[in-house]
């Protein structure tokens, strides 16, 4: 076990409540803090007016924070949906990680955090039933509120240490992919709407590439192509969302 885990500091909020026995605890969601800094981060998240909370802040030192325990239920998610469950907060663990985000000038994470960070995550999964798909972003239960954990967040590392997904090789598919983009129309974006739903995602289906599909291409491509994070659905992009999904269906 790594020493952040043995050294978890408990920095209890108020704010929480119980769980319903009846769901299970089957994902993990990670944001940023988005505050100039770690200890003004806390002190919201620890402030009963607020009425905001997470289970774990992970600092830019590698400090681990806990701040509700993970029986109950912290109120970290807000407004969200993956997979058709609407009440992210009743069946996740939330890790907030301190950074300013993109509104206080946002930068990489450093690796002791990082490393951090996939301690504390995996240490959660071996303990949940939470598949690898159910490890996401706050933007992608929230893909048009929230841009967390951003871009710069290394979700392949973490996948590489057995926590999330991450992109293998291409898609067995064969049929032929071109860009699509805004107003585009007809099947190819009702395929596309529909493999992002089997995903996670919540998204209309109704074949019009809108600002609906944009919003949510922008947060799959912070996570999984985060060099370009444009709302296009460009050639990899597509490829990758296809390929994620066929390693989804083996999985399941």
């Amino acid at each position: 076990m790594s020493k952040a885990i043995e050294n978890i500091i408990w920095h209890p909020s108020p704010n929480f409540d119980e769980r319903d026995t009846d769901t299970p605890v089957d994902m993990l969601i990670l944001h940023y803090t988005g505050m100039k800094t770690g200890a003004e981060a806390i002190e919201r998240l620890r402030d009963p007016d607020a009425k905001v909370s997470a289970h774990y802040v992970v600092e830019e030192d590698g400090r681990i924070f806990a701040l509700v325990k993970e029986e109950m239920r912290a109120w970290h998610a807000g407004v969200s949906s993956w997979r058709g469950s609407q009440n992210i907060n009743a069946r996740s663990i939330g890790i907030e990680i301190v950074n300013p985000g993109h509104e206080f000038g946002y930068r990489a994470f450093p690796k002791v955090q990082m490393d951090a960070v996939t301690a504390l995550a995996a240490h959660i999964v071996a303990r949940h039933p939470i598949p690898a798909r159910n490890v996401v972003g706050h933007s992608d239960v929230a893909p048009h509120r929230k841009e967390d954990p951003g871009e710069l967040f290394d979700w392949q590392e973490l996948a590489r240490c057995g926590v999330g997904l991450w992109v293998r090789g291409k898609s067995s598919s064969h049929h032929k992919i071109a860009p699509l983009a805004s107003n585009d129309k007809g099947s190819a974006v009702s395929d596309l709407q529909g493999a992002l739903k089997e995903f996670g995602y919540d998204l209309p289906q109704d074949g019009h590439y809108g600002a609906e599909l944009a919003g949510v291409i922008c947060a799959f491509q912070r996570h999984w192509r985060p060099s370009k994070v444009d709302g296009v659905a460009d050639e990899q992009t597509q490829e990758i969302i296809y390929a994620l999904l066929e390693e989804v269906r083996r999985l399941t």
